[in-house]
């Protein structure tokens, strides 16, 4: 099966290639959805525009204020590089065997669920996620604790979803939606309750 959301030819990058099992081959490779990045811009442009204004009311008059002030942007800033940096290393993956998520950047973290384990997949879209465009997958399992269970800000949401049911349900695609069940009338005729 070739993924339309990871094309065939696409390198897999070291961080995610490291947690690959000769045996499996990568089906789905996708970042998380850059709406992740929202509140991180909006904390850099509220910071920006509060730096700015403090500075012109308050650290106009006080040296030490006005380095407190933009020391204090800087960290603002600093966690918005972070954010950003955090999401690019990020990656959700499907292959032939299981599901993984790697994140990170100091820690570095691998959640994992084989798809033989996976009895449902719960895809869900919030309003916020039919604006930007991504959605949420919730993973269950017969087993007890899963360290892998909802994947949120997914981008493609419906066609991963496809996806991954293929996955899941192989043989599917091109097969009699009825699976040969012809109804009370084994002429394969529709059944009329009128007709005696």
């Amino acid at each position: 099966m070739h993924s339309l959301i990871t094309p065939a030819d696409e390198r897999t990058p070291v961080t995610v290639n490291r947690y690959l099992l000769p045996s499996e081959r990568k089906v789905i490779l996708v970042r998380k959805h850059p709406a992740v990045l929202i509140r991180p811009i909006v904390f850099l442009i509220l910071g920006l525009v509060l730096a700015g204004v403090l500075t012109e009311f308050v650290g106009v008059h006080n040296g030490w204020a006005l380095l407190i002030i933009w020391v204090l942007f800087l960290l603002d800033l600093f966690y918005f590089v972070y954010q950003g940096i955090q999401w690019w290393v990020s990656y959700f993956v499907v292959t032939s065997h299981r599901f993984l998520e790697t994140s990170g950047l100091i820690t570095r973290r691998v959640n994992l669920m084989p798809l033989a384990k996976v009895t449902d997949v719960v895809f869900e879209r919030s309003f916020q996620g039919r604006l930007f465009g991504f959605g949420k997958l919730h993973l269950e399992s017969a087993g007890q604790f899963q360290a892998l269970n909802d994947v949120d800000h997914l981008p493609y949401p419906e066609q991963l979803y496809l996806e991954v049911c293929m996955l899941l349900f192989p043989g599917g695609a091109g097969e009699d939606p009825d699976d040969g069940w012809r109804g009370p009338d084994s002429r394969g005729d529709q059944y009329d309750p009128d007709r005696s």
